[in-house]
C-alpha cells in the first residue's frame, strides 16, 4: 500500500480549511490578514499555512479569482437583461451589494496598492462586458452620452465610501447614494413602465446621524 496517499489527502484538507478560513477572514476584515491570523481561524499551525502557501500572494490571488468569476457571473447575467438601463443599473447595484459584504473584495476593486496587478487582471475579465452594459444604454438614449466608461469607477469610488462610513448609521444607505447618482447618469426618462428595475432612493438620514462621530 502507498503511504503517501494519507498524507496527500491530509495536505489537502488542511489546504482547504486555509482557504474557507482566509476567504471568511479577508471579507470580514479586508487585506490585512496575517498567516498567524488565518493559522489562528483554521485551527492549525502557522507552519502548516506557511508550507501550503509560502507566499501570502498566492493565496489572495486564489481567493480573488473566485471573487472574479462571481462578478463576471453577474455581469453576463445584467447583460440578459432586455432593457439597457435596468441591465446597467442591476451590474452596478449588484458590484457594490457584493463588496458591502466583503471588505476584501472592495479593497480590490477601489484598486488598493496591494492588489494592483490582481485589480488590472480583474479589470481585464470585467471591462469587455461592462462597456457593453455602456454601449448599450447609450445606444437606448438611457445613458447621458457625455457619460462613459471611465465614468464607472467614479461611482464605485463614491458611493463605496458611503458605504464604508454610513455602516454605524445604516448599513443600506449606500443604495440611496448609489440611486441619486444614477439618475445624474441618466439620459432622457424611459417610457412609462420602463422604470421598474431603477433603484429608487431611500429615505436620507438625520443630520445628526451623520455629523456624529462614530464611538473610539
Amino acid at each position: 500500500m502507498d503511504g503517501s496517499k494519507p498524507l496527500r489527502r491530509d495536505a489537502e484538507r488542511n489546504r482547504q480549511r486555509i482557504l474557507a478560513a482566509a476567504n471568511a477572514l479577508v471579507a470580514e476584515v479586508g487585506l490585512d490578514v496575517t498567516h498567524n491570523d488565518i493559522a489562528r481561524a483554521a485551527e492549525v499551525g502557522v507552519g502548516t499555512v506557511y508550507r501550503r502557501f509560502p507566499d501570502r500572494q498566492e493565496l489572495i490571488d486564489e481567493l480573488f479569482d473566485q471573487r472574479v468569476d462571481r462578478i463576471i457571473a453577474l455581469v453576463e447575467a445584467s447583460l440578459l437583461i432586455e432593457d439597457p438601463w435596468s441591465g446597467l443599473c442591476a451590474f452596478i447595484a449588484g458590484n457594490l451589494e457584493l463588496q458591502a459584504g466583503d471588505k476584501g473584495l472592495k479593497d480590490l476593486m477601489a484598486g488598493d496598492g496591494r492588489t494592483t496587478d490582481l485589480a488590472k487582471r480583474a479589470q481585464r475579465r470585467i471591462g469587455p462586458a461592462v462597456r457593453e452594459l455602456v454601449r448599450r444604454a447609450h445606444a437606448s438614449g438611457q445613458l447621458r452620452p457625455d457619460v462613459g466608461v471611465g465614468d464607472f469607477p467614479l461611482v464605485q469610488e463614491m458611493v463605496g465610501a458611503v458605504l464604508e462610513h454610513s455602516r454605524r448609521i445604516d448599513p443600506d444607505l449606500w443604495r440611496r447614494a448609489l440611486a441619486l447618482v444614477l439618475d445624474g447618469y441618466r439620459g432622457r426618462r424611459p417610457a412609462a413602465g420602463a422604470a421598474a428595475g431603477r433603484p429608487r432612493p431611500t429615505p436620507g438620514p438625520r443630520i445628526e446621524q451623520v455629523l456624529e462621530r462614530p464611538p473610539r
